[in-house]
């Protein structure tokens, strides 16, 4: 992982307020380990719709986030040149194996990096 670029990205309940810090957390784990943080995205569940019962569910079992949420990975991705993602939530074997193939790069959730 060292030299190479990453996005971080998380799904995160509306009422985690500390989000941002959070993420900070992350990227500092990962620049620890000699990637370059090359963007960061995050989608926050239940701010708009959904409802205070869905606020900690996936928006999508194949990918965690929703699609809308996995297009915008992708042109981050394409405009940073990031060799990889790496996510602050725990990811499926499937949703990593759906996110791999739609993102054409390796996948890692944080529990994985940073362990």
């Amino acid at each position: 992982m060292r030299g190479t670029d990453v996005i971080l990205v998380g799904l995160f309940s509306a009422k985690e307020k500390r989000y941002e810090e959070i993420m900070d957390e992350l990227a500092a784990r990962v620049a620890a380990r000699g990637a370059l943080v090359a963007g960061r995205l995050v989608q926050r569940r239940g701010v708009s719709d959904g409802g205070v019962r869905k606020m900690t569910w996936p928006y999508s079992r194949r990918t965690l986030v929703s699609a809308g949420k996995v297009q915008e990975i992708a042109a981050a991705c394409q405009a940073t040149g990031a060799g990889a993602v790496i996510f602050l939530n725990d990811l499926t074997g499937h949703q990593r194996e759906v996110l791999e193939e739609g993102l054409g790069r390796p996948v890692f959730s944080r529990s994985e990096f940073t362990s």
